[in-house]
């Protein structure tokens, strides 16, 4: 009994592992000019941030209302990114991987910053 339960989960397990080939990306390198429009979208989707997190109308609003706000109006930058990485033939879960990593970080920073604002203003340090 104990034999064919291990048979079975082995023979899942291959099967599990079969498909993962498809999503791999096959040792491709990146131009340098597309690296650099990699890199200016995503100095763009920062500044972008950056300049969201300045806007009055976040400073007053709760920090998770303001992160999320801030984040919806950035997101069409980073759909510019995935589409310079599909116009180089990189797969599009490789990119869509690369581009949620991005977008989890910054919301993180971001969440964190609008935090810390809250709680300067409620604490009476800014005006």
């Amino acid at each position: 009994m104990n034999k064919i339960f291990f048979l079975t989960i082995l023979l899942s397990a291959m099967t599990a592992f079969a498909d993962d080939a498809k999503n791999e990306w096959q040792n491709t390198t990146l131009s340098d000019a597309t690296i650099k429009k990699i890199q200016a979208a995503q100095y763009e989707y920062k500044k972008c941030v950056g300049v969201e997190m300045q806007k009055p109308i976040h400073q007053e609003q709760e920090s998770r209302k303001a992160t999320e706000d801030i984040m919806k109006q950035c997101e069409t930058i980073l759909s510019q990114m995935r589409e310079v990485y599909l116009a180089e033939k990189v797969p599009g879960t490789i990119a869509d991987r690369h581009l949620k990593q991005m977008r989890m970080q910054t919301t993180r920073n971001v969440l964190q910053g609008m935090m810390f604002n809250e709680a300067a203003r409620k604490s009476g340090q800014q005006q």
